[in-house]
């Protein structure tokens, strides 16, 4: 699949619809605002107002004129996405249901922990790799999604967590929402420019403001945009890597075929701002007698080897009809105990 094929690209807004301010950029507002005769600082303010403010009301913006609220009120409008179903589970974890513009759904999961809280943001609707013992991988994948709809899972948790600065809260930091992960429905890869988009409002500082340190954005290793994604954005990377032989990578992440171990090794020694501080995330699902034996953690530790990186082992989560099992717990101590 060509990489941020139009085939795949986000749907136009309706005619008749008012263009929505979540999702554009400086650069974009910047442009809108100018076309009604406001300079750049007009942009500015409307920037923050929307993203560092959260606010969804134009009356909110207080250092701007009433009549310049009033013609913003009229050009434009400020659109989350809507959220079709809201879920708390009893260890924390928070999801929810995404409705888009055209009907489709997407996940988001907020995952708190006693020293941060995580969302697990989507990239696409639907998945191409069709990686074996992925439940996502068995829906194909229908469009990428657009910056709004990135940006807007960020602020919907936002909202829910009531973390928008306030009068009671000047400030954004101390946070239950503190890092942001690309690893919900997609390859964030095959969607790059939406998720550039998307991250460098997220990482302004009079943005959403949340650092590049505390974004991580995981791959199931499309080779050329690697350096890409570090050079541009300087976020974490984490490479679902869960095999460590080509023939059974070729197997159960098919992206291997075309990007095999030895190129995605390369490029993640070469990634930009690695190092012992900042390191690569490897992710290796647990299959039972499939990728989970001794040898294959020795040849994990000699793969890697030389790459400032840390590796997280994830049990397996069966769901109907996949023909895999999760590694008995022995069996993953094991295999932990030869990585460290």
């Amino acid at each position: 699949m060509p990489i941020n094929s139009n085939i795949f690209a986000p749907p136009a807004a309706a005619a008749d619809a008012l263009p929505n301010l979540i999702g554009m950029g400086r650069t974009e507002m910047a442009e809108a605002l100018a076309e009604m005769g406001e300079p750049r600082f007009r942009a500015d303010q409307l920037f923050q107002w929307v993203y560092n403010r959260g606010t969804s009301d134009f009356n909110d913006m207080t250092n701007m004129t009433k009549a310049l609220r009033a013609a913003l009120a009229e050009r434009f409008s400020i659109t989350r996405p809507a959220v079709s179903r809201d879920m708390d589970s009893i260890d924390g974890t928070h999801k929810w249901l995404i409705k888009l513009e055209d009907g489709n759904e997407v996940e988001t999961v907020h995952i708190p922990e006693s020293d941060r809280g995580t969302l697990c943001v989507s990239s696409q609707i639907g998945c191409t790799l069709n990686c074996k013992f992925c439940h996502t991988g068995t829906q194909k994948l229908v469009r990428n999604l657009g910056p709004m709809e990135i940006v807007g899972q960020i602020m919907i948790a936002r909202d829910h967590l009531d973390e928008w600065p306030s009068a009671e809260r000047p400030t954004i930091y101390e946070r239950q929402l503190s890092n942001i992960v690309m690893m919900g429905m997609g390859e964030p890869l095959y969607n790059f420019d939406n998720v550039a988009a998307a991250l460098k409002i997220v990482m302004d500082g009079e943005g959403l403001a949340i650092s590049h340190r505390r974004i991580t954005l995981s791959t199931a290793g499309v080779v050329p945009l690697i350096r890409r994604c570090g050079e541009e954005l300087g976020v974490g990377l984490a490479v679902s890597l869960h095999a460590v032989r080509d023939d059974l990578r070729d197997e159960i992440v098919p992206i291997n075929r075309k990007y095999p171990l030895a190129e995605l090794l390369a490029a993640c020694r070469d990634y930009p701002g690695v190092r012992n501080s900042r390191r690569i995330t490897f992710e290796y699902v647990m299959l039972k007698d499939v990728n989970d034996s001794v040898a294959d953690a020795r040849e994990l530790v000699r793969l890697i080897a030389g790459i400032p990186a840390k590796v997280n082992l994830i049990p397996f989560n069966p769901w109907p009809g996949t023909p895999y099992e999760c590694s008995d717990w022995d069996q993953i101590e094991r295999f932990g105990e030869v990585l460290n």
